[in-house]
């Protein structure tokens, strides 16, 4: 552990390289979505490569990333987050020259990796790093600088889109990552866990990571109706029992079954379900409808979603102060009641529709929707685990988030009615949308049900600035591995 003060040189190289690091990875969860309508028409690629473009990035982010936590700990959280760096932006240069979709889908897959490595190292650095003095406002510093990287990336992913052309999304990410690498091992002291001597659980990533591309590949290509896609869909099932079964008889697994043991654990993960997978289908979807229905460009598109992510900016604060006062059941229920306000207005959104008559107030229910559950959720997941496991409950919840959007991303194309071409024929397209937005509200009434039936418990006190300040609308904020003791 290290007692950097923030107001001293080093500090604030550390709280640069920090946020430089995870705003690469926070990006592309979001400015991909903007650019799509572009890369289906350079690529020559159709509506099942568009999905994977989003989903090979989030299947092995979400499969790895509490491995990779496990790997700071272990070989020192500097040295880790560094490879992430640079594996990110080796990936990003495969992306940003890929000649066609299938390279560019097994980029994204690369890319996720090194999303995986640095991203729960990012926040880990500021907190084995700074003076305990410090370590809050670092990170809430940190959260809020890198807030507002996810709210400007739809924005700028579509002004580079509209400009020098979408391989720029990636692109950009090598420059970024160049200054970052060299700041992190001049400035950030090394930090890990000296008490870490188990095994990696290995196997038990690889089984998770399996059992999501299968059941993900099945539903994606589940239109052909062929053998491969039944075989997967099997496959899929087995490798998530196999998971389940390794990691309970794992004296050292990745994700110990028994944290499951608490009720409002297992209840707040399974709204988190419900309400990531509606977001993730949500702005998969919203991005497409507003260029192929809408007539927007992409950065017309990137533009109008940024309410969302701003008010979160704003008001995340608030919520949390507020669930601090009355209880995370009120919050969970109402805020995705709101959400599924949001995305029933979004119903009005087709040709030629208004930005302020039409698209502003359903991304603004949506936000404040949004901004009423995300502080609380992540508060209540890790109030209903021992201080200790902190860190772990916070890297389930985050994974569990990145998972539900990677199967709604795969499963809501063909639950509503679209068809491989969709993108390209706006009414097609818009008829679908409509059923999606449906579905997608439907989850969010379930997931406010599951909070009302089943949360109870009050939160401690949400000082994390994390949780107060997040801007992300793809995942709940992340804590710090092995940052257990309560930030002031």
């Amino acid at each position: 552990m290290s007692d950097v003060r923030l107001s001293s040189p080093q500090g604030k190289w550390i709280l640069l390289t920090t946020v430089l690091g995870s705003s690469m990875a926070m990006l592309d969860s979001t400015v991909v979505n903007v650019a799509l309508p572009r890369i289906g028409e350079d690529l020559d690629a159709d509506l099942a490569a568009l999905q994977w473009t989003v989903n090979a990035y989030m299947l092995t982010l979400a499969g790895l990333i509490l491995l990779g936590g496990s790997l700071g700990d272990r070989y020192g959280r500097r040295k880790v987050f560094v490879v992430g760096v640079v594996w990110f932006a080796a990936a990003s240069l495969l992306c940003g020259l890929a000649p066609n979709a299938g390279v560019l889908i097994a980029a994204r897959a690369l890319q996720g990796v090194g999303g995986a490595l640095l991203t729960p190292g990012s926040l880990a650095l500021i907190q084995a790093s700074f003076h305990p003095d410090d370590r809050g406002r670092a990170v809430g510093l940190w959260s809020g600088f890198g807030g507002i990287g996810a709210a400007v990336g739809p924005f700028l992913g579509g002004w580079l889109v509209d400009g020098p052309g979408w391989r720029w999304v990636f692109l950009l990410n090598v420059p970024v990552a160049l200054l970052c690498a060299p700041i992190a091992v001049r400035h950030v002291p090394e930090s890990g866990d000296g008490r870490v001597h188990s095994r990696f659980d290995v196997l038990g990533a690889v089984l998770g990571a399996l059992a999501l591309a299968f059941v993900t590949y099945a539903l994606i290509e589940a239109r052909q109706g062929s053998l491969a896609v039944v075989v997967a869909a099997v496959a899929g099932v087995a490798a998530a029992v196999a998971f389940v079964v390794v990691e309970k008889r794992r004296p050292d697994p990745m994700m110990p079954l028994d944290i499951f043991a608490s009720k409002q654990f297992t209840a707040v993960n399974l709204v988190t379900l419900c309400v990531y997978a509606a977001f993730g289908g949500f702005f998969f979807l919203a991005a497409l409808q507003l260029q192929v229905v809408s007539g927007y460009s992409a950065l017309g598109a990137g533009t109008a979603l940024l309410p969302t992510t701003a008010l979160m900016l704003l008001f995340s604060a608030r919520s949390g102060a507020l669930a601090d006062r009355i209880g995370p059941r009120i919050p969970l229920t109402a805020g995705p009641l709101l959400c599924a306000a949001g995305m029933l207005l979004m119903l009005r959104v087709g040709e030629d529709a208004s930005y302020l008559a039409d698209v502003l107030p359903a991304l603004l229910v949506l936000g404040l929707g949004m901004v009423g559950l995300v502080a609380p959720l992540t508060a209540t997941v890790l109030a209903s685990v021992d201080v200790g496991r902190a860190g772990l409950a916070s890297g389930v919840n985050n994974a569990a988030a990145r998972a539900a959007g990677l199967i709604a991303v795969a499963a809501l194309p063909l639950v509503a009615g679209m068809g491989e071409e969709a993108y390209r024929s706006p009414g097609a397209f818009d008829d679908a949308f409509g059923r999606a937005m449906t579905v997608c509200a439907g989850l969010l009434v379930l997931g406010a049900g599951v909070a009302f039936a089943t949360v109870r418990t009050l939160p401690p006190d949400c000082v994390r600035p994390e949780c107060l300040h997040h801007g992300s609308v793809m995942a709940p904020p992340l804590e710090g591995q092995r940052a257990r003791k309560r930030l002031a």
